[in-house]
């Protein structure tokens, strides 16, 4: 440990955003970024705790310490080689992780000021590839043959891991790039996919195969391998099942999401078949994440609105929530860069009905507020009505309220399930440590 009373005399510093009115017109990445100087002087903020509760928050089992510390002596390729040892990706970690680790840091028990773990992640492994730390490596090959089918986070941990232990590796994806939710749910202003693409290229020269556009039906499994890792992640939507549902206009979220990333890419769809915000008030059923993603897009498309309604309940301001005190994860109202970019926010808001004109097109939507009340019976609160309906008016909306898990068939034991597919919808991170577990896993099944 480098400085030891850094953390007293230096203060959190984040890099922050680009300008609001720069950011919303184009889809390159919104964050910025430290000086190399800045980074390792919060690098040095850490402690270096005796009993580094940033690792147990990690799902990865990230030593934020020890690259930390690396980081502020400023041996980078150590940071790199010590983050990379816990954590396969930290490219896309260290920018879409909500950092549970940070949550969890001492700082944030004490000042409110936790290290900025997350942005140092991201800043170790830019540094790694632009210094060429990230090599690629020819494992001598064991004589077996694994199967992934699906290119998500878990997809590709398991498939790097294995693939380092010697097994020949061939990942099967239904779409035409690799990546899952990376590629095709989050925003390219949140992860630029040319950072996926310079992953995969590493992926290929150490060789990994992959096969797209090659949708498997996991109780038919393609013959020919020794194990199998089906992480196909959760491709079903949550639906809102209210009159009205047919009308023109109202869409999955990542109908939009997908279709977006597709078209910066270069794919080219029918007028008649884009999911496009251009000039129209847009109303995002849900709260979380992928809501957030849906406002952002609908300003950079140029909408003329955005409201987001959620059922449950207003969180509360933060940093401190009673119901679960340091180290656990806050749920805390929570305020992203693409609700600083203008957005009208509700709660405890249920939708009645989707309302439309004689020609089957959105016009608004029929709410109700509510309030949540005990349920004398136990289990989940009941829900009751507060005052009278009211009509939202929009001309699109996007359902953002989840993904139901999947159920998945009775497997061979040579077939294991990893991320999504395995426990529901839930963080890339945990999605890479599954994929962590699920390689450890067909190591030992195959070695037996």
């Amino acid at each position: 440990m480098g400085n030891p009373k850094a953390f007293l005399t230096i203060h959190r510093k984040e890099a922050g955003y680009r300008p609001i009115h720069d950011r919303i017109h184009d889809f390159g990445e919104v964050e910025q970024t430290l000086n190399s100087n800045d980074r390792r002087q919060q690098a040095s903020r850490c402690m270096d705790c005796g009993v580094p509760f940033c690792h147990w928050a990690c799902p990865l089992g990230n030593k934020a310490p020890e690259w930390n510390d690396a980081l502020y002596k400023g041996d980078w390729e150590l940071a790199y080689r010590l983050l990379n040892s816990t954590n396969d990706f930290p490219e896309f970690t260290g920018r879409i992780c909500p950092a549970l680790c940070e949550k969890a840091c001492v700082l944030n028990l004490v000042e409110h000021e936790p290290t900025t773990n997350r942005e140092d992640e991201c800043a170790i492994t830019e540094h790694a590839f632009q210094e060429d730390y990230v090599r690629v490596e020819q494992p001598e090959r064991n004589g077996k043959k694994v199967c992934v089918i699906g290119a998500g986070p878990a997809g590709l941990v398991a498939a790097n891991r294995l693939n380092h232990m010697g097994y020949s590796v061939t990942v099967m994806e239904k779409n035409e790039s690799a990546g899952g939710l990376l590629r095709y749910g989050i925003p390219n202003f949140k992860l630029n996919k040319a950072v996926i693409d310079r992953r995969i290229a590493l992926l290929e020269e150490e060789g990994i195969v992959f096969k797209y556009n090659s949708p498997v039906d996991v109780e038919h499994l393609p013959e020919g391998f020794d194990a199998y890792v089906v992480s196909t992640g959760t491709p079903t939507a949550r639906d809102l099942k209210i009159p009205g549902r047919e009308l023109k206009g109202v869409h999955f979220a990542l109908e939009m999401l997908s279709q977006q990333n597709r078209v910066l890419a270069g794919m080219e769809f029918k007028k008649e078949e884009l999911v496009n915000a251009k000039g129209k008030d847009v109303l995002v059923i849900g709260g979380g994440d992928t809501g957030s993603d849906c406002i952002g897009t609908a300003h950079r498309q140029g909408c003329k609105s955005v409201t987001q309604i959620e059922i449950m309940p207003r969180p509360v301001d933060g940093p401190d929530d009673p119901k679960n005190p340091w180290p656990n994860w806050p749920r805390t109202l929570k305020t992203t860069s693409s609700h600083e970019e203008g957005c009208t926010r509700r709660w405890n808001i249920n939708s009645l009905e989707f309302l439309g004109d004689k020609n089957g097109k959105l016009t608004g939507v029929r709410v109700q507020e509510i309030t949540w009340k005990p349920n004398p019976d136990g289990g989940r609160p009941l829900m009751e009505p507060v005052g009278k309906p009211e009509i939202i008016k929009c001309e699109m909306v996007l359902l953002a309220m989840g993904f139901l898990k999947p159920e998945q068939p009775k497997f061979a034991p040579n077939v294991f399930v990893a991320g999504d597919a395995a426990n529901g919808a839930s963080l890339v991170v945990r999605a890479m440590a599954s994929g962590k577990q699920i390689a450890a896993q067909i190591d030992k099944f195959l070695s037996k």
